[in-house]
C-alpha cells in the first residue's frame, strides 16, 4: 500500500521553480516537467457543463482516500488522478510512449480543478497555448 506520510517533490502552488505554463481554453493543463520549459506537456484537464456537475468533480476530488482514482478529461484524451496519500496525488499520462505520473499538492490540484467551472475563462496569454496546440494538430497526417 501507499505510505502515510510522503517525503517525495511534487509540483506545489509556491514552489520557486515556475512549472504551471497555464491552461487552455479547453481545459489542458500545461507543465512544464520538473520546471524544466524544455519539456512542456500538456494534461487533459475537466470541463463541467453545469454548477452541479462542477461540485460533483471538486466533492469526488476532495473525497479521494490513499489508493483510489478518479478520471477526468474526455474520451479522445482521458486523464488519471491517484491519490498516493495525504496531500500526495499522481497524475497519470504517458511522455514518449512511456507511462509516468506527475505528483501534485492537494491545493495544486485542486486550483487546477476549479478551472472546471462553466464560467471560467482563460487568460489572454493561455489563448496563446490553445492556439499553438491547434496548429500543432494541422501539421499531424489525418492517415498514417
Amino acid at each position: 500500500m501507499y505510505p502515510k506520510f510522503t517525503v517525495i517533490p511534487r509540483y506545489q502552488l509556491d514552489d520557486s521553480i515556475q512549472w504551471l505554463e497555464g491552461v487552455d481554453p479547453l481545459r489542458n493543463y500545461w507543465i512544464a516537467v520538473n520546471g524544466d520549459r524544455a519539456r512542456i506537456t500538456t494534461l487533459a484537464g475537466v470541463k463541467a457543463d453545469s454548477f452541479e456537475e462542477f461540485k460533483q468533480i471538486i466533492r469526488r476530488f476532495r473525497a479521494l482516500q490513499p489508493g483510489e482514482e478518479m478520471f477526468i478529461g474526455n474520451s479522445d484524451r482521458p486523464g488519471k488522478i491517484i491519490c498516493i496519500s495525504a496531500n500526495c496525488y499522481a497524475y497519470e499520462s504517458n511522455m514518449e510512449q512511456a507511462p509516468v505520473w506527475h505528483l501534485f499538492d492537494e491545493e495544486s490540484l485542486d486550483s487546477l480543478l476549479m478551472t472546471a467551472h462553466p464560467d471560467w475563462q482563460c487568460s489572454q496569454k493561455d489563448l496563446l497555448l490553445g492556439r499553438s496546440q491547434l496548429e500543432a494538430s494541422w501539421e499531424t497526417p489525418a492517415v498514417a
